[in-house]
């Protein structure tokens, strides 16, 4: 009798489930109409599963193509602005020679280089006193008088002279 006792005992939490004798009877009409809805939503579940596998495949298309869009946005901005910064380089680098091109350009102006290569390349020479030619100019204005004299009237009023103007006088 004590082996009776401890064979049902359980030694985990959670106590065991009770099976039912019995089976309750169920209502063999419920069971046709059961059975009628089931054969419908049979047919009806795959167009369902269909629409939903549909409606899946669609967004993820949408979501791929709009990460493709802006991916391929991305890389257009990117190329514009390697070309800006290529730009940027090339133009530093003839600011850059322009500025030296510039101080070249002042140092050679100087007036004893300038001297220099005039003598040795043009075989040009100083001016001496004996070529030096004075000319004399008579002390007479060439300057034309004015053919007409200019008269200022300043003895009318403003008043008279709109109506003179529009009178034709």
């Amino acid at each position: 009798m004590a082996n009776y006792r401890y064979s049902r005992y359980q030694y985990e939490t959670s106590p065991r489930k009770l099976e039912p004798e019995y089976e309750p009877l169920k209502n063999p009409y419920i069971k046709k109409k059961k059975a009628a809805v089931s054969r419908k939503a049979e047919k009806t579940q795959p167009k369902r599963q269909l629409k939903s596998h549909f409606k899946a495949m669609v967004y993820v298309l949408l979501i791929f193509a709009s990460l493709f869009v802006i991916s391929y946005r991305n890389s257009l901005i990117n190329e514009s602005f390697n070309k800006g910064e290529s730009l940027k380089a090339n133009l530093a680098a003839i600011q850059k020679e322009n500025e030296q091109l510039k101080v070249n350009l002042e140092n050679s102006l100087n007036l004893s280089n300038i001297e220099e290569l005039a003598e040795k390349k043009l075989g040009m020479q100083k001016l001496d006193n004996s070529q030096k030619v004075y000319v004399s100019l008579d002390k007479q204005d060439y300057v034309e008088p004015a053919s007409e004299e200019v008269v200022m009237d300043d003895s009318q009023n403003w008043l008279e002279k709109l109506l003179n103007t529009l009178l034709g006088k």
